[in-house]
This record gives structure tokens, C-alpha cells and sequence, in this order.
């Protein structure tokens, strides 16, 4: 990945859970937290490096899965706001994970969440501080779910 001049993404490389597919692709099998445009159960060709480590290429069929990335801010990103925020969503249909490191949380939104109730959530959280988001991965459905500009 490339690091910008703000040093985002706070990372070069990031590793990700996959599953061989033996065919010279994998799935991928955890929510992304900094690569973007890729989403949990993503096809991924990979190739094998001069170390033997895979190194991702293009995506050979999407999953339809959203990655969403929120900036925890209420009570300072705490490990309880953390889990709030991943249980609060996980009503609307998601799962996703939380690292204490960078206050984040990452949300995989499979197609049969509720987009609409999960944007409108994300808007108002952000409208009130309690975090910033972006989007990692999105679908059409995602895009088409209220008409709000892309962060």
C-alpha cells in the first residue's frame, strides 16, 4: 500500500486471512483494515513472492461484502466504546472486529444487512463525534442505500 504524505495508512503491507482456493487465488477471510477496495470473501489472485509469502493481485469475483472503517472517538476509543460500536452495528446484520492500537473498528457488511439503517447510523455518529468512518469496499447496493456522498 502507499503511505500519503499524512502517513495514511499507518501501514505499508497488511497481512489478511485467506483461504487457498489451490488454483492460484484465495478467499479472503477477514475484514481488511487498511487495504482498500477488497472485502471479506473477496477472490484474490495471489502470487508467491522471493520470501514464499502470497502477495495479493487482482480480485477475481467480489463478494458483495462492504468494509467500513470507523475511528473510534467516544471515551477515547476505549475498549468498551470499541465493542459498543461492534454490537451496536451487529444488530443491523454486521461483524467486524476492533483494534485498541488505532481506536478502530472494521465492519464487514455482508448484502442482507439493513444498508440503510446501518448509514444513517454511521451519519449520525459522526455527526455527534462519537466516530469518523470511511469506506474500505463498497457495493452498488451500498452506494444506492440513501444517496450519501462517499467519505
Amino acid at each position: 500500500m502507499e503511505v500519503d504524505g499524512d502517513g495514511r495508512p499507518p501501514a505499508s503491507v497488511e497481512s489478511l486471512w485467506a483461504l487457498d482456493l489451490g488454483d492460484g487465488t484465495v478467499r479472503l477471510d477477514n475484514t481488511p483494515w487498511f487495504v482498500r477496495g477488497v472485502a471479506s470473501g473477496d477472490i484474490v489472485r495471489v502470487d508467491v513472492d522471493d520470501d514464499g509469502l502470497l502477495r495479493a493481485g487482482e480480485t477475481v469475483h467480489a463478494s458483495e461484502n462492504c468494509t467500513i472503517r470507523l475511528i473510534v472517538l467516544k471515551d477515547g476509543g476505549s475498549a468498551a466504546a470499541r465493542q459498543t460500536v461492534l454490537e451496536t452495528f451487529h444488530r443491523f446484520g454486521t461483524t467486524g472486529e476492533g483494534i485498541e492500537q488505532f481506536r478502530m473498528v472494521a465492519l464487514d457488511v455482508p448484502p442482507e444487512a439493513d444498508i440503510q439503517r446501518i448509514r444513517k447510523l454511521l451519519e449520525r455518529g459522526d455527526a455527534k463525534g462519537w466516530w469518523h468512518w470511511e469506506e474500505g469496499c463498497v457495493t452498488a447496493a451500498w452506494r444506492a442505500g440513501t444517496g450519501i456522498e462517499d467519505h
